[in-house]
């Protein structure tokens, strides 16, 4: 199965939300604990930022809410 680059940063986007609000944290208490701008994130999450994250972005975010970067790409049901 081929997916767009897209489909990759739509799941990612998806999963960091969802890890974050089930942490109970903020987007400014999750970017303090990442060393990225709450703004940075907010854009993540949003969609607003079309590839404009990395692996090491996608790495300090795992790490601070303690999951397995692979966590990241798990599809999510809609």
């Amino acid at each position: 199965m081929n997916h767009n680059d897209n489909y990759y940063f739509e799941i990612a986007r998806k999963n960091i939300k969802k890890y974050r609000e089930e942490a109970n944290l903020t987007q400014q208490q999750l970017a303090d604990r990442c060393g990225i701008t709450m703004n940075y994130l907010a854009k993540i999450e949003s969609n607003k930022m079309k590839k404009g994250f990395t692996i090491v972005t996608l790495g300090r975010i795992a790490d601070a809410l303690n999951i397995d970067i692979r966590e990241l790409f798990k599809p999510i049901d809609e």
